[in-house]
């Protein structure tokens, strides 16, 4: 059991370094192209290997050390609850991709246990925060609920714009970015810098960073491939 929690941290830490580096490629560059793909191809499946390791990690800590501290068993938690946002986003920066010429509500039920699942666990970690009174558990779930529900809501409503799906690619891969690098800085940072703490404005800076990001480019490639959804086509598939 310790060799395959070994092989899943290192997975975890590769994984990790690889999602962080290579996910400035597909910002940079332009949309839609070769090295766009192929770089977003890889960004992905980073996102998806870290999320599968943190959630292994997490449980693992939680069942199977139980002379775990108060302190490690928060971040355990928070291990788990990050995973779930950061495969929650990516998946669905993939899925609005699969389904961008859809008008029609989308009920497909694996695309809305994502979202689900993620605004289930954010009030499950924001009640545990508040009943052991650990402000990183506390406040960042707060992200989880406002990505959860614009998820679901997007789902399960009619698009307006022709541009939607670039749009909301956009914005659950940066919001994957965003949990990818707060991972980095609750867990990594310390490690690496050999300190026992972090402000908790530091843990927060990559949502702080990263949100006013997804508002300029969404906006930007919103305007750029603008454009209503037919009426008709809507009332059509309704």
């Amino acid at each position: 059991m310790t060799f395959i929690f070994q092989m899943a941290l290192w997975i975890h830490v590769v994984a990790g370094f690889t999602a962080i580096v290579v996910l400035w490629v597909p910002i940079l560059t332009r949309k839609g192209n070769k090295l766009h793909r192929k770089s977003g191809w890889v960004f992905v499946i980073s996102m998806a290997s870290i999320s599968v390791t943190a959630i292994y990690m997490g449980i693992y800590r939680l069942l199977w050390t139980p002379d775990i501290e108060a302190a490690a068993r928060s971040f355990s938690w928070f291990l788990i609850f990050i995973a779930i946002l950061s495969g929650a986003s990516v998946w669905y920066g993939l899925r609005v991709l699969k389904f961008k010429r859809r008008n029609h509500p989308h009920r497909q039920l694996l695309d809305l246990l994502f979202p689900l699942a993620l605004l289930v666990s954010s009030i499950a970690v924001m009640i545990y925060g508040w009943v052991i009174g650990f402000p990183l558990l506390q406040y960042f779930p707060i992200v989880g609920l406002f990505l959860g529900g614009t998820q679901l809501v997007y789902w399960v409503t009619v698009p307006k714009y022709r541009s939607h799906w670039v749009v909301e690619h956009i914005s659950g891969m940066l919001a994957s970015s965003i949990a990818a690098i707060t991972a980095f800085v609750v867990f990594g940072a310390p490690r690496l810098l050999q300190v026992e703490s972090v402000s908790l404005f530091i843990w927060f800076l990559p949502t702080i960073v990263f949100t006013p990001m997804i508002i300029v480019f969404t906006n930007y490639y919103g305007r750029k491939f603008a454009g209503k959804v037919p009426a008709a086509g809507r009332k059509r598939h309704g």
